[in-house]
Order: structure tokens, then C-alpha cells, then sequence
């Protein structure tokens, strides 16, 4: 089976859904058009949601022409959808160049991030594939192929929409890959999910997820939006963090919480700690102590998640006791903690599942895992 990235087609156009007002602007003066053109060809892309530039009726055939050999309205589709008793659905979506990424549609859930009881959680992929290894992921199980373009990013939003005929009211950046790794075409992104003209959805409704870059991080709080960061911590101690997060090997714990101190600096909200957990790995009592005193430190909040099995490790779920006994550790610390017994497992939600079998099918890649089913829990979703 060949182990080789797919080519791009020799002529893949950019999609019009990563672009901004000026750089259409720019676009039309230099096709000589008047400058009322670019504002109706963002009302197209973004407000009306043209799924080709065919049918931007307004636009003259010319005009239509010339941007159809510079653009397409999308450049991606819908492969497959599952969906699950919960009603959480998970999304598989081809790329231009053959490639396939995940995002997952969650279901009204008021513990995500403070949401409110009606709020509809797109979960969204930044990368194909991940270079980061986190040990509870599927993500990169296969390595690392390439970023996805503002393009992407945002289209995926858009699909998602049309497909179930909803609105999208909140976005977490912790699908496929490690969002800080692809900065600036997730700022750019979030700039066009934001904005009045593209996607308009509010800034304090994205969370960015990050497995610990600190650069990034301090980067990152002088961002004029007012997102929201989510870390995947998993170990409240360098000996244990290193086990499950190979980034904190470069970023250890000292370095990433110097960073959450400049961002809490900057910032109003507050951050969550993501935090699996694995039986007898990071779920002893004396982690949750140091994890109550680091949340502490920052003033965030902790979700808990129970670890479900991945075939090739021998990482076991805790009992459910043991969970309780861990989250109430933090409770009486006075911790704002959540245990989250995950929705979607049951339709391989966890990031990087779907994609990783559909590839393997096509022999695009070669199975990193035994063929069996690959059954990984929600993650950080």
C-alpha cells in the first residue's frame, strides 16, 4: 500500500470562504471591475452561501469567468456522516487533494465551556493529521501531512450548516491536529468566523484547544478577539504529563503555566484544563492535589473526561469511583470541575478515528494499528 501524501490536482484553486474584503477588493480593482463588485462577491460567499461561482447571478459572465479561474466557492465535500442515540453526529470531509479531515457536531450541553442549554458545539479540525502524539489520540496515529488553509477551516463551518439546516453557535478548535502549530491560518480563520461580513459568530464562543505550546500561547494573548483557550493538560506533573504528551518534553509544565499567567495577565476569561483520565497512570489522588493547585494558580476550570481503550496500548478507563473520588479532590479545593462521561463514543468521535479507517481503506496510508476497530473515547471534544 503506498504510504505517499496524495498530490494536489496540478491546477487546486483556493476557496473564496478564506477570504477577506480587501484581498477581494484588491482582486477586483486589478480586473479593472468597479468597486461594488467585491462587496457582492463577499455577500455571496459568506451572507448567501454560493456553492459555486456560477450561481452569483448579480456578477457579470465575464467577471464570473475571471474569478472561477482564481477561485472556487468550495473545496471540500461531505464523505460520510454518523451519527449516534445522543444525536451527536461526526463529519467526514474529502479535501481537494483526496485527503480527509473530521469535525463533530455536539449536541445542547451546558457543561461545554459554560454553554448555554441550546447551544449546538462544532468541533473543528486545524490540521490533517498531528505531529504532536499525544498518546489517547488517533490524530496522529498516521503522522503529520499538512495544515488546512483558513479556507478549510471556516468551509467546514459551512458544510456542517447546510447539512443539518442549523445554525452553529459555538466552535472548539480541538478536532484533528494542534491549532497553535497552524497559527496563522487558524487567526485568520477565527478573523472570518468573527467578522459582521463572513460567519459572524461571536469571539467568546471559540475556544482554541492546544496541547501546551507556550510561544504560541503568549502569541496568542495579544490577539485583539476575545476567544477563549482550553489546554489538554492530562498530568499534573512533568513524570506523568511526559507520558501521555510528548510536547511537554519541550514545553514542561514551568514553561506552559509562564505562559497561562501572561495570558490570565490579558485576558478576562477563564481557561479550562482538559484532563483524561487513565487508570493508574494520572488518576492517583495525589495528581488531582496538583492538578486543584495549578487550576488554582491560573484560575481555571477543569473538564474530566474518562479514558476509553485504544487498541495498541494497554491504558485502562478508571472505575467510576475512582473518577468521583479524583474530581471531588478538586471540588473541596475549591476547583470549578467537570466529569464529563463522554457523548459520541459510540460513532469513534475521538479525533482522528473516522479519517484514520477511511485512508487506511483507500491505502492512502498504511494502518498504523492492528485492523480492528480503533476505539478511542470522546478526547478533548
Amino acid at each position: 500500500m503506498p504510504t505517499e501524501s496524495l498530490a494536489a490536482p496540478a491546477r487546486a484553486l483556493p476557496s473564496l470562504l478564506g477570504t477577506t474584503p480587501q484581498e477581494i477588493t484588491d482582486l477586483v480593482a486589478s480586473l479593472g471591475e468597479p468597486g461594488f463588485r467585491a462587496k457582492q462577491i463577499i455577500e455571496w460567499t459568506y451572507a448567501k452561501r454560493a456553492t459555486s461561482i456560477e450561481a452569483m447571478s448579480s456578477l457579470s459572465k465575464p467577471l464570473r469567468q475571471a474569478l472561477a479561474e482564481r477561485y472556487v466557492a468550495r473545496s471540500m465535500s461531505i464523505a460520510k456522516v454518523t451519527g449516534s442515540e445522543d444525536t451527536t453526529r461526526k463529519f467526514l470531509l474529502k479535501l481537494n487533494d483526496g485527503r480527509y479531515i473530521e469535525t463533530v457536531l455536539i449536541p445542547a450541553n451546558p457543561a461545554l465551556y459554560g454553554g448555554d442549554s441550546d447551544r449546538r458545539t462544532l468541533c473543528v479540525s486545524s490540521q490533517v493529521g498531528c505531529a504532536y502524539d499525544c498518546k489517547f489520540c488517533a490524530s496522529g496515529l498516521a503522522g503529520f501531512t499538512r495544515n488546512l488553509t483558513a479556507a478549510e477551516i471556516v468551509e467546514q463551518i459551512v458544510l456542517v450548516e447546510a447539512h443539518v439546516g442549523e445554525r452553529v453557535d459555538n466552535l472548539v478548535f480541538m478536532g484533528m491536529g494542534e491549532p497553535l502549530a497552524n497559527y496563522s491560518n487558524l487567526i485568520k480563520a477565527i478573523e472570518i468566523l468573527n467578522a459582521e461580513w463572513g460567519i459572524g459568530i461571536g469571539a467568546r464562543h471559540m475556544t482554541v484547544s492546544t496541547s501546551g505550546l507556550a510561544p504560541q500561547i503568549k502569541k496568542l494573548a495579544d490577539f485583539p478577539l476575545q476567544i477563549r483557550l482550553a489546554i489538554s493538560l492530562h498530568g499534573a506533573s512533568d513524570d506523568v504529563r511526559s507520558k501521555i504528551m510528548p510536547v511537554n518534553q519541550k514545553h514542561d509544565l514551568a514553561e506552559l503555566f509562564d505562559a497561562l499567567q501572561t495570558w490570565r495577565s490579558k485576558r478576562k476569561q477563564h481557561m479550562t484544563l482538559e484532563y483524561i483520565l487513565i487508570k493508574d497512570v494520572n488518576d492517583m489522588i495525589a495528581q488531582a492535589h496538583l492538578l486543584a493547585k495549578r487550576a488554582r494558580s491560573i484560575h481555571a476550570k477543569v473538564n474530566l473526561i474518562p479514558y476509553n481503550t485504544v487498541e495498541g496500548l494497554d491504558w485502562e478507563r478508571p472505575s467510576e469511583a475512582q473518577q468521583d473520588a479524583f474530581r471531588d479532590v478538586l471540588l473541596a479545593a475549591g476547583v470549578t470541575a467537570t466529569l464529563r462521561r463522554e457523548k459520541g463514543h459510540d460513532i469513534a468521535a475521538a479525533c482522528g478515528q473516522l479519517r484514520l479507517m477511511q485512508e487506511t481503506s483507500e491505502g492512502i496510508i498504511q494502518s498504523p494499528v492492528p485492523a480492528k476497530r480503533i476505539t478511542i473515547g470522546a478526547g478533548a471534544l
